[in-house]
């Protein structure tokens, strides 16, 4: 939608996951924040605040990511908050609501009643748990569209347990494949990741393994800009720590996506030392890539505006994490004690996290590890269902009707229909669909992974042949260079004799560029951020589209169709 012309508003129910997708949560951007409970008076001083109007009022799209952690008191609020500043009786205002999530993980947490001091409860079961039970999610009715394929887990073993834990299944076969990952915790690989339930047992086994290490401790302290409470969300949903304390030899896991310097979330390795000059770690990750680790943005943006940003290094200590905060990540590797497990869905989300069940290492589990909630047991056939008449009714559905749809509700938006010789892809003759581009994206990850092509087509299930016409694609844009490749170079006779053959043939189309690149150095580059505040500023002080194609090193067509993008020029 952001390649449309126009910004959906992006959030999540908790910080973790807002930092994951580059937006803000729920609750920050409906104004909401910890209430929970909202009268007549607290609505119209959220809606009396300019800044909460400004986000909402010209909202057009509302994405809601990890919905199965709000609570439905909350749903509604948010409900309440846009149909106020809306002034419309439609659900939400009238705004376009995207909820994503899955039931299985971590419910919501229920915050517990105090009573003159003193808390009432240790847990407390609200009847209405789930965000799906809300009134607001009842009348907004959403068409239901249930996520089949899996991305993170490639072992069939592994995978049937997973889903024999999500329809309650599990049992004495799949306890074997378990038995035989127990472990007892002298024997744990070193530097592999920790999960436990509790926090306590986190923080103690960082803190003692650290100290044991030899040497000075090295610390990095984040960065702040912005408002307070913006900032203080952006801190809650980081993983990397305020204070990052860091020796040589110390186990980290990074805690962002930057596949191009060949990391992601999740990705584990080894402080191997510091440069002399700018004090950055030098990590080596387990396929034995050396990465000089720099300071990395989490950012808060609003109408493509950066409302709040906390630097820090992607990093935190590895040898332990929480099972909450590990929600998100995909692990190679993972020891976790699941033996004080207290929550539905706790232990199915520490087990998820690794790829493999061979990358599995466990001290223990009660009887609550394997379950899920007995209430989203029984909702999930129902969501399957409607899933099912969803998919019926749409291909029921002629494609044009479909297309016309879709632009349709782009322009209600505010949205453009962009020409197919605009989309940044190369030209075809007809547009890639989202699906193909999402291939294109997961083989890309792979590779930057260490992973081979041959690897690459079992996990994706796919042909040697379609993982290169995939590898070809992403170097005609640009995003996959020779280096990216050079751990293919090194591999068989066989791979290698199919890597320059493939490429061999798109290198008459790569010279066409390189003759335009004499006169524009960026023509057909992607453009960066310091780019376009660059052509903002030239633009602003009057600069001509010839001078800013100079100045730029890009044609003239590209600096119009940038400036009708960045909306400083109508089409």
């Amino acid at each position: 939608m952001t390649g449309k012309y126009f910004e959906p508003a992006i959030t999540a129910s908790t910080g973790i996951a807002a930092t994951h997708i580059g937006g803000m949560t729920i609750h920050s951007w409906s104004g909401i924040g910890i209430k929970t409970k909202l009268d007549k008076y607290e609505l119209n001083k959220i809606v009396s605040n300019q800044y909460v109007a400004k986000r909402v009022r010209p909202a057009k799209v509302l994405i809601i990511e990890e919905v199965s952690m709000l609570l439905p008191e909350m749903l509604s609020m948010v409900d309440a908050v846009c149909r106020e500043i809306k002034q419309s009786s439609d659900p939400f205002g009238g705004l376009q609501v995207v909820f994503a999530g899955d039931f299985f993980q971590l419910p919501p947490v229920v915050k517990t009643e105090t009573e003159n001091g003193r808390q009432t409860a240790l847990l407390e079961e609200s009847p209405a748990r789930f965000a799906y039970d809300s009134p607001a999610w009842i009348e907004a009715n959403p068409t239901v569209c249930y996520l089949t394929e899996q991305h993170r887990q490639d072992d069939r073993d592994f995978l049937a347990m997973l889903l024999a834990i999500r329809r309650n299944n599990f049992n004495s076969d799949h306890l074997h494949h378990l038995e035989k990952r127990k472990i007892e915790p002298h024997l744990i690989p070193d530097n592999v990741p920790k999960l436990f339930s509790h926090n306590a047992n986190v923080d103690r086994i960082n803190d003692e393994i650290l100290a044991k290490l030899p040497g000075g401790v090295c610390t990095f302290t984040m960065s702040c800009q912005g408002q307070d409470m913006l900032v203080a969300a952006l801190k809650r949903g980081c993983l990397s720590p305020e204070a990052l304390g860091l020796k040589v030899g110390a186990a980290v896991m990074f805690t962002k996506n930057n596949p191009k310097e060949g990391f992601v979330n999740g990705t584990v390795g080894v402080i191997e030392g510091f440069n002399k000059t700018n004090n950055y770690p030098f990590v080596k990750t387990r396929n034995g890539k050396l990465i000089e680790v720099e300071l990395m943005d989490w950012t808060m943006e609003e109408n493509g505006k950066v409302r709040a940003q906390i630097s820090q290094l992607p990093l935190r200590l590895a040898w332990a994490i929480t099972v909450h905060k590990s929600q998100g990540m995909n692990l190679d590797e993972a020891a976790m004690d699941l033996s004080d497990v207290f929550e539905f869905g706790q232990g199915y989300v520490a087990l998820s996290r690794v790829r493999q069940l061979s990358g599995l290492y466990i001290l223990g589990w009660n009887e609550r590890a394997f379950q899920v909630h007995p209430e989203i047991l029984a909702k999930d056939t129902t969501f399957r269902t409607w899933s099912e008449e969803a998919v019926r009714t749409i291909n029921k559905a002629e494609r044009s009707e479909t297309t016309a749809k879709h632009e349709r509700f782009l322009r209600a938006c505010g949205g453009k229909v962009i020409p197919e010789s605009r989309t940044g892809f190369p030209k075809m003759s007809h547009v890639p669909r989202p699906s193909l581009i999402c291939r294109w994206e997961h083989t890309l990850a792979l590779i930057l992974s260490g992973k081979t092509i041959a690897d690459v087509a079992k996990i994706c299930g796919r042909s040697e042949g379609k993982i290169l016409e995939h590898l070809e694609s992403l170097h005609s844009l640009g995003k996959l260079s020779a280096q990216d490749m050079e751990h293919l170079m090194s591999g068989t006779k066989r791979e290698i004799f199919k890597i320059r053959g493939t490429f061999g043939q798109s290198q008459s189309r790569q010279s066409g560029f390189k003759k335009i690149r004499e006169i524009y150095p960026n023509a057909y580059r992607p453009w960066d951020k310091e780019q376009d505040k660059k052509l903002r500023e030239l633009f602003a002080k009057g600069a001509s589209v010839t001078n800013l194609a100079k100045t730029l090193g890009r044609k003239n067509g590209a600096i119009r169709s940038r400036l009708i993008k960045l909306g400083l020029v109508d089409e």
